[in-house]
């Protein structure tokens, strides 16, 4: 090696420096296990399309490693100075170029001179365009294809109807022409359709309506051929003509069947079979031949042989020869590319096929010339874009700088009030987060909407930093592409990991709280269910009651034997509703009870350090597992979903995460002010509007509604306690207290106590 290749890390990943493409001719050496790509597609790479299809030599789509480093050798043999590749110029220094690039010094100079550019040491992609446009506009494109538009006046017509019996072909403009192979094809097929016209009149017998004639002669053959046969049976015995006639069972069990009778009648004679072979027109028999057989007789048969009585066997088989004849000949005619032009061919002038060939020839002759435009065009673009394209391939230092792009970025996306300055072309969704899915890269896949005119694409985002809680599929943001062109985006699909530490913390939290949520919506919509049908049957119960009161009769019911009491029914309707409500209240009020009681006896600090300890029983083991998943997040599956095929990981460190996904601070020198604008609006609102009055009623009632409530509940205890301390009468409470609660007075042995 001229110069030892030099090592760096980038987020853990180990890269070889490519500087300069001095440094680069030594880098493609390298195996490719230490390249970082080995395969990439040419979809999703800002730089010029033509550069990749260039280096895309086998034009299948991809870039490989052998294809790069084809490329990087074609360069260095065309240049000796390597100071346009190191500043990715697209302005190509003649003098730079080596003995082995003359040729593309001379077609530099010859282009100049067509554009008349005033200077003459250094050439432009730029100016290899328009050069290789204004000769394709011309109509030369070295391929020896001739487009009509570029012919002299008097060829144009021969050259339509040339391309019009030929399979088409286009030159490199995309135009349609005429060429040498199919100048030369048209002749040798001219050639014979002449010697194939020449046996014309020895064929066509029946002169210009011969063909016509043979095709009518088809047409009935097999009709004929069939009689004439059945003629020759007869003749050698006798007694079959009794077999070719209908037998009248046949014909009684067709009566009333159209269809089975048109079958019985198309198997008799077109006429009856004669031995001499002769078929007399008067005696066709009117069956489904009948109408064809007669236009023939009138149109075919009589002109040609003159007897409008018969037609013999002999004279039918002479028929069908020549016919055969006359279509054979027909057929390899219309085989020809030219048959549309039979009656031309003889009248095409020799010099005007020399013209046409002559200027296919000299389009031809420029091919070397325009094929070195290719190839200047070739070396600029190599010179432009090798060295950034091996910083993307073998290495990938642009996707860890935040001033420069790496060429598979396609833009950045405002959402939520972060910025992702990270994404990928996505081809095929499902395909892409199959793979990612695998990964513990959170990553958005957002739909980049088109203006008018342009077209959709689909990004890959990762997101690195901040929550992924409030980004939801159907969120809008905006796309800003590597040019700054702007367009809507919505978010199609999340693949959820955590982003964070804290998230990865919290998120059992997360999870509990929205089960919770979810458990009470469902009881409080199967309460308000139970309730619409306890009230639903309380109405009907009702009106059965009534109902039966009115319409049952006044017999008395016979006297039936006692039987034993039944269990209590369960109750229905509103009151059995608040009787299960108070239940329910009532045992919620003992559970909290008794976590109030167990409260009570501990301490603050034991509160404290019970919260702590289960707080930190789920958050400890999910901080553990989401930091190993933040650890393990690798972008080298975003790109690999995108169809790159990498060596190594691209581990998203934590610098790389700040890089990739940020929040924009303030301006410099902006200052915030604290005071709540809404605040004072509504201060000002209530000034100049009317205050609504209050009605504190309202409020009282809801009050003591609430205290009724809680002492019915507690009732019982309340009353016991107010009998034992003889606040109220012995009556009351006898009547208050159930019958097996304790007496309302107090025990002989406690002295009565005085009421206060």
């Amino acid at each position: 090696m001229s110069r030892p290749l030099v090592y760096r890390r980038y987020g853990g990943s180990l890269q070889v420096s490519i500087p300069s493409f001095e440094v680069l001719t030594e880098a493609i050496r390298i195996p490719e296990t230490q390249w970082l790509a080995t395969a990439c597609p040419l979809e999703g790479l800002n730089c010029d399309r033509r550069f990749l299809e260039f280096v895309d030599a086998d034009k299948n789509g991809r870039i490989r490693v052998a294809e790069l480093r084809a490329a990087v050798e074609h360069t260095a043999k065309l240049l000796k100075s390597h100071q346009g590749t190191d500043a990715a110029s697209d302005v190509l220094m003649l003098d730079a170029l080596s003995e082995e690039g003359a040729k593309l010094r001379d077609v530099a100079g010859i282009l100049l001179e067509t554009l008349k550019a005033p200077e003459r040491t250094r050439i432009s992609l730029e100016q290899v365009r328009a050069s290789e446009k204004a000769l394709r506009e011309a109509g030369q494109n070295g391929d020896g294809i001739v487009a009509p538009a570029f012919l002299p006046e008097p060829l144009r017509p021969l050259a339509v109807k040339m391309m019009a019996s030929f399979p088409e072909v286009k030159n490199r403009a995309g135009q349609a022409g005429v060429d040498v192979p199919m100048l030369q094809r048209f002749r040798e097929e001219r050639r014979a359709v002449l010697a194939h016209l020449s046996g014309k009149e020895s064929v066509l017998v029946w002169g210009g309506q011969s063909v016509e004639r043979a095709r009518r002669i088809q047409e009935v053959r097999p009709v004929l051929d069939t009689y004439f046969l059945q003629c020759r049976l007869v003749a050698a015995q006798p007694e079959a003509i009794a077999s070719l006639k209908l037998e009248a069972g046949r014909l009684q069990g067709t009566l009333g069947d159209t269809e089975a009778f048109a079958r019985v009648v198309s198997e008799l004679p077109v006429a009856p079979p004669e031995p001499g072979g002769a078929l007399r027109w008067s005696r066709l028999y009117r069956g489904p031949a009948f109408e064809k057989l007669d236009a023939f007789k009138r149109d075919v048969a009589v002109p040609i042989t003159g007897d409008m009585a018969t037609l013999a066997d002999a004279t039918w088989r002479e028929l069908c020869t020549k016919a055969d004849a006359i279509l054979a000949w027909q057929a390899r005619l219309d085989a020809s590319p030219l048959h549309g032009l039979v009656d031309a061919l003889a009248a095409i002038p020799e010099p005007e096929l020399d013209a046409l060939e002559a200027a296919s020839r000299a389009d031809l002759a420029l091919k070397d010339k325009l094929d070195a435009v290719d190839e200047l065009e070739r070396l600029i673009l190599y010179q432009r874009w090798l060295l950034t394209f091996a910083n993307n391939f073998i290495s990938m230092p642009d996707l860890y700088q935040t001033k420069r792009r790496a060429l598979m970025e396609k833009g950045t996306l405002i959402l939520g009030g972060r910025r992702y300055r990270l994404s990928v072309l996505v081809t095929n969704r499902a395909a892409h987060a199959a793979l990612t899915g695998q990964g513990t890269t959170c990553t958005l896949y957002v739909q980049v909407l088109a203006k008018e005119g342009g077209e959709s694409y689909e990004v890959a985002v990762p997101v690195t930093r901040g929550r992924s809680g409030n980004l939801v599929v159907g969120k809008r943001g905006v796309f800003y592409d590597v040019e700054g062109r702007e367009y809507d985006a919505v978010v199609t699909q999340i693949i959820r990991q955590p982003v964070s530490l804290w998230e990865a913390m919290t998120m059992p939290f997360e999870r509990i709280g929205q089960f919770i949520s979810k458990k009470i919506e469902g009881m409080a919509a199967a309460g308000e269910k139970a309730l619409d049908e306890s009230l639903e049957k309380s109405y009907t119960h009702g009106t059965g009651v009534a109902t039966t009161a009115v319409t049952a009769p006044a017999t008395p019911a016979p006297a039936t034997p006692a039987a034993s009491p039944a269990p209590p029914a369960p109750a229905a309707g509103p009151g059995g509703f608040i009787a299960a409500t108070g239940i329910a209240f009532a045992a919620v009020g003992t559970s909290l009870a008794f976590i109030v009681a167990q409260v009570k006896s501990l301490t603050l600090l034991d509160v404290i350090s019970a919260a702590i300890i289960v707080t930190a029983a789920v958050m400890l083991p999910s901080g553990l597992l989401g930091w190993l998943k933040l650890r393990k997040r690798n972008l080298a599956l975003l790109l690999e979903g995108s169809g790159w095929a990498l060596n190594d990981r691209l581990n998203l460190t934590r610098e790389l995460a700040a890089l990739v996904t940020r929040r924009p601070r303030l301006p410099k020198h902006a200052t915030v002010d604290r005071t709540d604008a809404l605040r004072s609006v509504l201060v000002k609102v209530r000034e100049d509007d009317e205050e609504e009055r209050r009605s504190p009623g309202v409020w009282v009632g809801i009050v003591l509604a609430i205290l009724l409530a809680l002492l019915w509940q507690f009732r019982e205890p309340l009353a016991r306690e107010a009998c034992m301390r003889q606040w109220l009468p012995a009556s009351m409470c006898d009547a208050l207290l159930s019958p097996g609660a304790s007496p309302a007075t107090p025990p002989a042995t406690t002295p009565a106590q005085p009421k206060p």
